[in-house]
């Protein structure tokens, strides 16, 4: 008698939720069933590192990104993790919190304890104002992550590769737009001097991704440090991001708005 196969165990919500957060923090290139992270997801949830690639292989497919590029990815598995790409871009600062309590209980632990660092200061707030500001800086940590890994952990205009001295850089300020305070297009990866620079219109990115100055900047140039921290990336084109480039309406809002011409 032939013995019964295994029933399959069905992808539950949250599993699906976990896989699209891993799929937002690495890069397309490394979602192979080899790749740490993925394979340490597959011990949380009692998956294989290769059920695990497969269904980043399912989240890539209908990525319009890669879309564009013509990859096509794999598409059996396409309808379950397309509700979950919709939720995420229809409520951004939902999914990616939900996404974190998630994967902070599968890892025994809580996402209090798991962002101690930069909630230590929060101890004295209470009820809905510590609730909305833990959500707040977890779902900003995890945007840092997303837009680092879209630059490669590079500083888009000098290269640095420091993490502690990248950050991810909102093009529409995060106080002046709800809607894409967590949109990975609007945000680019700067070190330290590059990022304040541009949070502060001394420098801004024009359509075409270059580096454009300030006449506040200009009237520098005759200084030692202009010369050597910014004469040499005027016009230069910024490091293209692996998959959310920055959306041109979001620059030409920092350009309109921010840019001190």
């Amino acid at each position: 008698m032939p013995q019964p196969q295994p029933t399959r165990r069905l992808w539950s919500r949250e599993e699906l939720i976990l896989a699209f957060n891993l799929y937002l923090k690495i890069e397309y290139g490394k979602i192979h069933d080899q790749n740490p992270d993925v394979i340490q997801l597959g011990k949380l949830i009692d998956r294989t590192p290769g059920s695990i690639s497969m269904r980043l292989a399912n989240f890539a497919s209908i990525d319009p990104f890669h879309q564009e590029r013509g990859v096509v990815g794999l598409k059996n598995g396409m309808n379950q993790v397309q509700p979950i790409w919709d939720e995420f871009f229809d409520n951004k600062e939902e999914l990616l919190f939900q996404s974190e309590e998630i994967l902070a209980e599968k890892e025994n632990t809580s996402v209090h304890s798991k962002y101690k660092d930069i909630l230590s200061d929060l101890k004295d707030l209470k009820g809905e104002t510590i609730l909305r500001e833990v959500k707040t800086r977890v779902n900003q940590c995890v945007f840092r992550k997303i837009v680092l890994t879209n630059y490669t952990n590079k500083c888009a205009i000098s290269g640095i590769d420091i993490p502690e001295l990248l950050h991810a850089s909102h093009i529409i300020p995060w106080s002046k737009n709800e809607e894409h305070r967590l949109n990975p297009e609007n945000g680019i990866c700067f070190s330290a001097l590059y990022d304040k620079a541009f949070d502060k219109g001394l420098i801004g990115i024009n359509a075409n991704l270059q580096i454009i100055f300030s006449d506040s900047l200009k009237k520098k140039k005759d200084s030692e440090y202009f010369q050597k921290y910014f004469a040499p990336i005027e016009n230069q084109e910024i490091l293209k991001a692996k998959k959310y480039l920055p959306r041109k309406e979001f620059l030409e809002h920092h350009l309109d708005t921010i840019f001190n011409k």
